[in-house]
């Protein structure tokens, strides 16, 4: 298996730029996961790794190799698509080969490695059937075993669980997660979904608009985010922001009515920020100043849904099944500790 190195890379579609100097280290064995909104350019950057893309700057070595204007075919990577891309005449077993089929390996070698890889899939029994008689679990699994057989030194998944429903994806989230620990390959994985990156990668990649954010691990991007993009992506439900005034030592803070005590280096007295508390971090008490909108039991969870005097909205996590009632109002205390603070510009001030 090899890593996966981008250097200052660029990508522009005429005298649009999309990708804008991107410089990251994948290493060996690593899960890494590009996550951001619809546009930000994750599938571009992974498909310029995958060579189905041209790269309009810089480079890109995988194992130690530059491979930036090689072929897709030989830069040792297999592709995981969202669509599962099956030939529907043939069986499983002979989608799951074609590759080395069509590269002239022997029919031997190519029995061996598709039944290796109907084992590590739990796909022994389907080998013989054809892809209308699959769910769509089942045939999202024979397109990752495609790629197991060919031997990849880097596998790419682009968002390969949007197509499939919420039990399905967890049910999928968790085969790959093992898939990853039986083969301890090198993988890239695409997804706007927070859920699937925090719960699948060893490394996160947040980008927006071309250019990464923040990189780190799943949990360090969570409680230490570089700026307010960040910490309003990471976690669900999304960070509360609430506009703030500086008072250096404190913030005013109209929504919560209330000053927040803080350590962090904040501007001069008077200067407009903004202040982050996660839903697990605001609690209600005795009071009547944010009414409650809407009201989401969970079971062992309820998030609360408040208005805040200035009009502001709050989510609120709460614990046990003392619900307020909706339309009611209720008082509200932060856990200052837990809060985070931004400048006028989204930087987290610390």
């Amino acid at each position: 298996m090899s890593g996966v190195q981008l250097q200052n890379v660029v990508k522009r579609f005429g005298d649009a730029q999309v990708i804008h100097g991107v410089d990251l280290q994948i290493e060996d064995g690593e899960f890494c996961v590009f996550v951001g909104p619809s546009g930000c350019g994750k599938s571009t950057l992974l498909r310029m790794v995958a060579g189905l893309e041209e790269t309009s700057g810089g480079h890109i070595r995988i194992g130690g190799r530059d491979v930036t204007q090689a072929d897709s075919s030989e830069r040792g990577v297999a592709m995981v698509f969202q669509t599962y891309a099956l030939y529907p005449h043939m069986t499983v077993a002979e989608n799951m080969g074609f590759g080395l089929k069509m590269t002239g390996h022997p029919k031997p070698e190519i029995d061996k490695k598709v039944t290796e890889a109907a084992r590590i899939l739990k796909l022994e029994e389907l080998l013989a059937r054809k892809p209308k008689a699959l769910s769509g679990g089942q045939r999202q699994r024979v397109a990752i075993g495609r790629a197991i057989v060919r031997g990849p030194e880097v596998f790419l998944f682009d968002e390969p669980l949007s197509n499939l429903d919420a039990e399905l994806r967890v049910e999928m989230r968790v085969e790959i997660a093992r898939l990853h620990r039986e083969i301890g390959a090198t993988m890239i994985y695409v997804t706007h979904d927070q859920v699937e990156a925090m719960t699948l990668a060893d490394k996160i990649v947040v980008l927006r608009k071309g250019r990464v954010e923040q990189v780190g691990k799943p949990l360090d991007l969570y409680h230490n985010p570089d700026n307010r993009f960040v910490a309003g992506f990471i976690g669900s439900p999304a960070m509360n922001f609430l506009n703030a005034t500086s008072e250096v030592t404190a913030a005013t803070v109209p929504g919560l009515a209330a000053t927040v005590a803080t350590s962090a280096q904040l501007p001069a007295k008077g200067t407009a920020i903004t202040i982050g508390l996660r839903p697990q971090h605001l609690h209600i008490t005795a009071g009547d100043t944010h009414r409650v909108e809407v009201t989401e039991a969970l079971g062992g969870v309820t998030y609360i849904h408040l208005l805040a005097p200035t009009g502001e909205k709050l989510v609120i996590e709460a614990k046990g099944d003392v619900i307020p009632a909706l339309g009611s109002s209720v008082g509200l205390q932060a856990d200052a500790a837990q809060a985070m603070f931004f400048d006028a510009n989204g930087l987290r001030l610390r």
